[in-house]
């Protein structure tokens, strides 16, 4: 029996893509992980490292060495930009899909108009000429100005004056009264709702809260991500369910992937707890898919906060150093990114880079995987090593980790 596991460090990435300069002019110079080691030069992530991590980032003054025997590429993003959710729906085997863009002051009439039905307080707050609306007082709903603008609505909530629960069920409203691809259900214990009312900003045709400088993520952190348009028949999930392997997703994975057959570990970002959870449920079974999120390293580069990111990787090390110990013969290992957030670019949003692809196993060769043209590659594999139906798009590189 056999375990392939996917372990994501949310935000992690090696390296703009070649297409920045023209597409995101923003994060040109964005390095996630080289810009990291090469400032905390004296430390070091020794199961990363023993992972083949500095065989991708190539930082030489880090303490961090290549090793010789890794087994290490990289993949490019296939989906535009540089988005959680698309990034996770693509590592699951989905063909990515041009996403819509449509600022919220197109939707905010049809959502207004379901949350009153639903008996809703709902009041506008405008700021240069755009709107965004305020539910209940404790509850802001707008733009995400932290993905790309236009593609993804906020739903922002003081959750010191509101249960979580609630929360969600605004959320449902306000999802089924738009079609962008996602909208996110997230908030913290505020000291006031006049934290969500101060972190409004208006760019371009946008309008949203800017979620850390809300302080939403300090506190009681919890979030729920809702997607559109995403077939899950097509995905590793559905896949290896009909072929009998169990499929187990923690942290935020589980709220943005369809998993009904599975186990989810959902609302989870605390990275020491999702190793914890991660390791026992691993530990307990003889066979399935594992797929794990890192949710704190993505976090700290939104806050640009290095010192976080650092503290993030170091407990992330720790948790695949523990499951490391409980690989049996045939298990494979694979870490890899979603997209980039470098704390140091400079603005809050993702950074559009390549992401590092670290496979081990005992019957992992030391070998180059490449470069791969898509995160979908990954899906691909787990299936292509399960022996299943593919997913809807990838192409397995099995062949490359094992005789």
């Amino acid at each position: 029996m056999s375990r392939f596991i996917v372990f994501v460090l949310d935000g992690f990435g090696i390296g703009e893509m070649p297409d920045v300069a023209t597409e995101r002019s923003q994060d040109i110079g964005s390095n996630t992980a080289f810009k990291l080691l090469s400032a905390f030069t004296d430390k070091r992530l020794p199961t990363l490292e023993k992972l083949g991590l500095n065989n991708v980032v190539g930082c030489k003054t880090s303490a961090m060495q290549p090793v010789s025997t890794a087994c290490v590429g990289k993949s490019q993003l296939k989906h535009e930009g540089c988005d959680t959710f698309a990034g996770h729906q693509e590592i699951m085997g989905t063909k990515p899909k041009k996403p819509l863009v449509k600022p919220f002051h197109y939707s905010i009439d049809k959502i207004e108009h379901s949350l009153h039905s639903e008996g809703y307080t709902v009041n506008r707050i405008t700021r240069s000429g755009q709107s965004l609306l305020m539910i209940n007082d404790c509850v802001i709903v707008g733009d995400n100005l932290e993905a790309e603008l236009g593609q993804v609505y906020n739903v922002t909530a003081n959750l010191s004056e509101i249960s979580f629960e609630d929360v969600q069920q605004i959320g449902r409203v306000i999802r089924n009264s738009n079609d962008v691809a996602r909208n996110v259900v997230f908030g913290g214990e505020l000291a006031s709702n006049q934290n969500l009312i101060d972190a409004i900003e208006v760019k371009g045709e946008c309008i949203g809260v800017n979620a850390p400088k809300s302080g939403a993520y300090d506190k009681g952190f919890k979030v729920i991500h809702l997607g559109y348009g995403v077939d899950r028949l097509v995905q590793v999930p559905e896949m290896l369910n009909a072929k009998g392997i169990s499929t187990t997703l923690v942290g935020k994975v589980a709220d943005i992937v369809q998993n009904p057959h599975g186990t989810n570990f959902m609302k989870i970002s605390n990275t020491d707890e999702i190793c914890r959870i991660s390791i026992e449920e691993i530990a307990k079974s003889e066979t399935g898919f594992f797929c794990i999120n890192v949710q704190e390293t993505d976090l700290a580069g939104h806050k640009q906060d290095p010192e976080s990111y650092w503290a993030t990787l170091e407990k992330a090390d720790q948790g695949l150093s523990e499951i490391l110990k409980i690989l049996n013969e045939n298990d494979i290992l694979i870490v890899t990114a979603d997209h980039g957030n470098d704390p140091y670019i400079g603005h809050s949003k993702h950074t559009r880079e390549y992401t590092p692809l670290l496979a081990y196993g005992k019957q992992v060769k030391g070998t180059s995987i490449g470069e791969r043209l898509t995160l979908a590659d990954i899906g691909a594999t787990v299936c292509d090593y399960f022996e299943s139906n593919p997913p809807q798009f990838g192409e397995s590189f099995l062949p490359r980790l094992i005789q």
